[in-house]
């Protein structure tokens, strides 16, 4: 499920915090970036509290209907409930993969652990972490 809820970003010395109306949540980012990326998150992870606690999520308000006072920044954070809970989900999954056999009998000498080499050349070439 996609959607888009509009933020209140205000300065505050060197940092942003960020006030979602429309789920009555603040959070907080050191800069523009980072407090996008702090907002996205808190929605994500209330909503995804929210449903799982099978209560109704808001509607997003229309961004004409906040109001920012001051030097503060109105904006839209889009957030995709599908992908973040697919994020959180922890479970393993098996997988075949196929090495030569001399590599495999130095890895079993070395005591590697297969699915950690795996996992972390995965998220090192996807740049995860």
């Amino acid at each position: 499920m996609k959607e888009v809820y509009p933020v209140i970003l205000t300065p505050d010395n060197e940092m942003f915090l960020v006030n979602v109306p429309d789920f009555d949540i603040m959070t907080q980012g050191t800069d523009l970036a980072n407090a996008l990326e702090m907002a996205r998150d808190a929605i994500c992870i209330t909503a995804v509290d929210m449903q799982d606690e099978n209560k109704t999520l808001p509607m997003p308000s229309a961004i004409s209907s906040i109001n920012a006072e001051g030097d503060s920044i109105v904006t839209l954070v889009d957030v995709d409930l599908d992908a973040y809970r697919r994020m959180l989900d922890n479970r393993t999954v098996k997988k075949n993969c196929t090495i030569p056999s001399w590599l495999n009998v130095k890895a079993e000498e070395a005591g590697i652990n297969f699915s950690a080499v795996l996992r972390e050349a995965l998220e090192n070439r996807l740049n995860i972490r």
